[in-house]
């Protein structure tokens, strides 16, 4: 009866996953049919030119950015979550999403002396981005090797997230009007302008951190009980929390790199996840979350470009405007979420 439940869900998500992607596809500021969209992704000539190129230039790599940010913030949630026992975690607990935030205004808030044009001002960005994450991740590593006490590496997280953003508050005080726009821009989260060759580089960090996860499963349903528990069975836990840091810092960084900072997606999958399933076996909840975050995330991409705007709204308002009450609910209707 629980595998049954089980396999009927998972088919009623994979669907929804399938046609929240192809209704990303058709929404947006020019409507596009549902048959011509299949027309097209099944190698057919749509009956327009530029439904043709709006598909292929535009729409298909959006979609595939919202899947692969959607599946990478919620497992990196879900890992967090379960390493720190605790339901407020999120995939940039860590500080990564500062450490991404202090690269990326170094390079667009000091640009006027640092020289940098805008033929490569995209790339720099990314660059910036990526280093910032990876060093934060790289000081949270050396510094978990002195630490025993898991709770205490959550602390030291929110520490360097505090010391990086207060950096970034000196940073945008002497910048120009310009120079703010363009991080504020960056900071609303994009899913699109982002090139083919870029989603390759994006799903290639997500594979290898989603390959690193899934080693994990074991892991993390020991370290659900507690450390104490995990090392009785055997669990080498400073390993498998490098393992877990390691992923996390990955999917939530190469994420924030490509499309920016993306609130409440990483919070609220993984409790969708366990109260849908009503399971804390985390082989479920692994398959279940990666489902659940493309959903959403599809969706709330939808929203951001309902048709008949003329404008798209910025996906990190739209995610935290969704995110935000689900959490609430969430905490209101259980309170013990792990």
């Amino acid at each position: 009866m629980y595998k049954t439940r089980n396999t009927f869900l998972f088919s009623i998500l994979s669907l929804l996953l399938l046609l929240a992607f192809l209704l990303n596809i058709s929404f947006g500021q020019v409507a596009i049919p549902l048959k011509e969209v299949f027309k097209s992704l099944l190698g057919s000539m749509a009956s327009k030119d530029t439904w043709e190129y709006i598909i292929f230039n535009f729409r298909l790599p959006k979609a595939i950015t919202a899947i692969l940010v959607g599946i990478g913030l919620s497992i990196s949630g879900l890992l967090m979550q379960t390493l720190f026992r605790n339901p407020l975690a999120g995939p940039y607990v860590l500080g990564l999403s500062s450490g991404s935030s202090l690269g990326v205004a170094l390079v667009i808030l000091t640009s006027s002396f640092l020289g940098f044009g805008t033929t490569n001002i995209e790339f720099t960005i990314i660059l910036a981005s990526c280093l910032g994450s990876f060093l934060v991740m790289l000081l949270v590593l050396i510094i978990s090797q002195r630490l025993r006490d898991t709770a205490t590496i959550l602390i030291v997280g929110l520490m360097f997230s505090s010391f990086t953003s207060a950096i970034v508050s000196v940073l945008t005080y002497f910048s120009s009007a310009e120079q703010l726009q363009k991080f504020t821009f960056w900071s609303m989260g994009n899913l699109g302008n982002i090139s083919w060759q870029n989603i390759l580089v994006l799903s290639i960090a997500v594979l290898l951190g989603l390959l690193l996860s899934l080693l994990s499963i074991k892991s993390l349903d020991a370290l659900l009980l507690g450390e104490n528990y995990a090392k009785s069975m055997g669990l080498n836990v400073k390993k498998s929390r490098y393992v877990i840091i390691i992923a996390t810092s990955i999917l939530a960084g190469s994420i924030t790199a490509f499309a920016g900072p993306i609130a409440f997606v990483g919070l609220a999958v993984p409790h969708l996840a366990k109260l849908l399933f009503q399971t804390s076996n985390h082989k479920i909840l692994f398959w279940s979350t990666i489902l659940i975050g493309g959903i959403l995330m599809l969706f709330c991409d939808m929203i951001s470009q309902l048709p008949g705007l003329d404008f798209t709204l910025p996906i990190n308002a739209i995610t935290s405007i969704i995110g935000a009450p689900i959490v609430i609910w969430l905490l209101i209707r259980k309170k013990n979420l792990l």
